[in-house]
């Protein structure tokens, strides 16, 4: 028995030093061979999605650019995305593809930052949020001190994208002279600025989301942001920002869709393809449906934005309602691929993860629908009501 167990013990260290079976260790099985019913989400599914045909809203100049856009994002983008997503890293080698394509910027009318990070030669971030004030961002702490020839910054930012790269961070904080809230201009290794990045999210992990420490920071008077004289300008920014915001889970929608559609048709259990089957048709319905009424939204509200027309309860309404319905979208979407679902190679695992996020940033869906509630009713109820007696119940 002594003998026996030695022998044991030698087999479980001769284990334990690299001796394993060959069936260890070894890669992965390609999605393709592990399921060849199914294409992989690198090779991205025609759109299927746009079954009101919005497409025909577009001007041919605007087609022209969303193919442009779609063609990249397929052939730079698709292939290395859950890998990138699953190491919680960014593609920068994808930056100058993306910055080669010259869609943004269109509305440039200053000169020193904005052409350079238009065309994605200097990235910039925007940090309004800070550890103890989300929502009521209005409320932050983060101080700017005038001085002789510029302004001093102190405070902490918390949630802030691109800021553990980015070449400029526009900063808001408080005017310890005029109380109100403004902005500036902070570039990257300036003395006093340290960003880390925040690890162990479950959603948009390709995006760099950080901590930034500012202690006495300069700044100079040219850079600080004209025109951010208050938080009621700051929300203007917020309104243009809801607005590209609303967009995304459109985006994220309509690609899980086209994954869905195509695997339904290419997977097949007891005998049939899954799309044969009752129960995902319908499914997939209630889908296609949200969708269109989401493209729709999203499409009347760049034309009121377009027109001057847009309202902050307009584009707040759009951002909390499209997030509610590309929520339910991705979920009903991961369940139609069963067990392949929570698989980032399907696409549909990564967007329903990076749904959660975008549900919240930009406004929460409850901050949201009271800023709609606000313009609606002529009350706003973002506050408590003040504590008063104790009640008699």
């Amino acid at each position: 028995m002594a003998t026996m167990n030695r022998r044991s013990s030698e087999n479980k260290d001769d284990i334990g030093k690299g001796q394993k079976s060959s069936y260890f260790n070894l890669p992965p099985l390609d999605v393709s061979i592990a399921f060849p019913q199914a294409t992989p989400a690198s090779i991205f599914p025609p759109c299927a999605s746009d079954y009101y045909q919005f497409d025909d809203l577009l001007t041919p100049e605007e087609q022209s650019i969303r193919m442009k856009v779609r063609e990249c994002m397929e052939k730079e983008v698709a292939p290395v995305m859950a890998e990138y997503w699953e190491k919680a890293k960014f593609p920068f080698h994808v930056i100058p593809k993306l910055g080669a394509l010259d869609v943004a910027g269109g509305t440039i009318k200053k000169q020193k930052y904005l052409p350079s990070l238009a065309q994605l030669q200097t990235v910039a971030c925007w940090a309004l949020t800070e550890p103890d004030y989300g929502s009521d961002a209005s409320s932050l702490e983060t101080t700017a001190t005038k001085v002789e020839g510029g302004w001093i910054l102190e405070g902490q930012k918390r949630w802030i994208g691109n800021s553990t790269f980015a070449d400029v961070l526009v900063i808001f904080a408080r005017n310890t002279t005029t109380n109100q809230i403004n902005g500036f201009l902070v570039k990257k290794d300036a003395p006093g600025l340290t960003a880390t990045k925040i690890e162990n999210k479950i959603g948009l992990r390709i995006v760099q989301n950080g901590d930034i420490l500012l202690k006495k920071v300069s700044v100079t008077d040219e850079d600080r942001l004209p025109g951010v004289n208050s938080f009621q300008d700051t929300n203007k920014v917020l309104a243009a920002s809801r607005l590209m915001v609303a967009w995304q889970p459109i985006g994220i929608s309509m690609g899980v869709y086209d994954m869905c559609h195509r695997y339904l048709k290419e997977r097949k259990q007891f005998g049939a393809p899954l799309a044969a089957f009752q129960i995902s048709q319908q499914k997939l319905v209630q889908m296609l449906g949200n969708i269109q009424a989401m493209v729709l939204i999203g499409w009347r509200l760049c034309k009121l934005y377009e027109d001057g027309k847009m309202t902050a309860g307009h584009v707040s309404l759009a951002k909390s309602w499209i997030t509610l319905k590309a929520r339910e979208t991705v979920a009903l979407g991961r369940e139609l691929l069963g067990g392949n679902g929570i698989l980032t190679d399907f696409l549909v695992a990564k967007a329903f993860c990076d749904l959660e996020p975008i549900y919240t940033y930009e406004g929460t869906y409850d901050i949201n629908t009271l800023v709609t509630g606000r313009e609606i009713s002529g009350l706003a109820s973002f506050k408590p009501a003040a504590l008063g007696k104790r009640s008699r119940l």
